[in-house]
């Protein structure tokens, strides 16, 4: 059923757009994904979707406990309409919400941190799930997430600046995660059941009279 949805919808997107799904789809991870909790500066929560829809990364989990979620669709450059969004909002704790949401579903947890112990982005183990948490901007990580997270990670500095902009450092470790995925042995890809949900969902956002379309599918009747 899937399948022919897709194939009644690509008809009306052009061929660039079918090869450019059909491409971008194959890229797609749900292997690594990240974390924005209560990101209050809407350049930077912008600049994280961007990075993640450039790297591949295809769902966001957003945290809202004091701040609510905004981004520069400018900034963003579109990213917003391509990923997967999950907004916890609606509980007394969001944190700890997300954090048993993403337990339950076998990932790992990741944050960063200024600690010795903490380790390199290049040596973090990739075997399961694995969630980067990226915590506000003035205070970091909260206690509830640091509870919950089972490695801490250290962007290695070589200045005199002892850390980077939340945006830039949540770059810096999906540029470094993606390409270990990449050169890795490691089933990172979704399934191709999964890659074509996501075509279903980009072409509906790219046709703009895709709900009518998709009426006429269920109804039996095809323009």
């Amino acid at each position: 059923m899937s399948s022919d949805l897709y194939e009644y919808l690509s008809h009306h997107l052009t061929g660039r757009k079918r090869e450019l799904f059909d491409q971008v789809a194959h890229e797609r991870t749900r292997h690594l994904t990240v974390v924005l909790e209560d990101i209050y500066q809407t350049q930077n929560a912008s600049a994280i979707m961007r990075s993640a829809e450039s790297w591949g990364v295809q769902d966001i989990h957003v945290i809202e406990n004091e701040h609510a979620f905004n981004f520069h669709r400018r900034i963003s450059k579109g990213a917003y309409d391509w990923l997967t969004i999950h907004r916890y909002n609606e509980g007394a704790d969001n944190s700890l919400a997300c954090m048993r949401a993403l337990k339950q579903q076998g990932f790992s947890i990741a944050a960063t941190s200024l600690e010795d112990s903490a380790m390199a982005p290049e040596y973090l183990p990739l075997d399961r799930p694995l969630a980067i948490v990226m915590g506000t901007e003035l205070t970091g990580i909260s206690e509830t997430v640091r509870d919950h997270c089972d490695h801490f990670i250290k962007i290695p500095m070589r200045g005199f600046t002892e850390s980077l902009n939340v945006s830039v450092a949540s770059g810096v470790l999906m540029y470094t995660l993606m390409n270990r995925l990449r050169a890795s042995g490691i089933t990172w890809r979704l399934r191709e059941e999964e890659q074509l949900e996501l075509k279903i969902l980009w072409a509906r956002k790219a046709i703009a009279w895709s709900d009518t379309l998709i009426e006429l599918f269920e109804s039996g009747e095809r323009l």
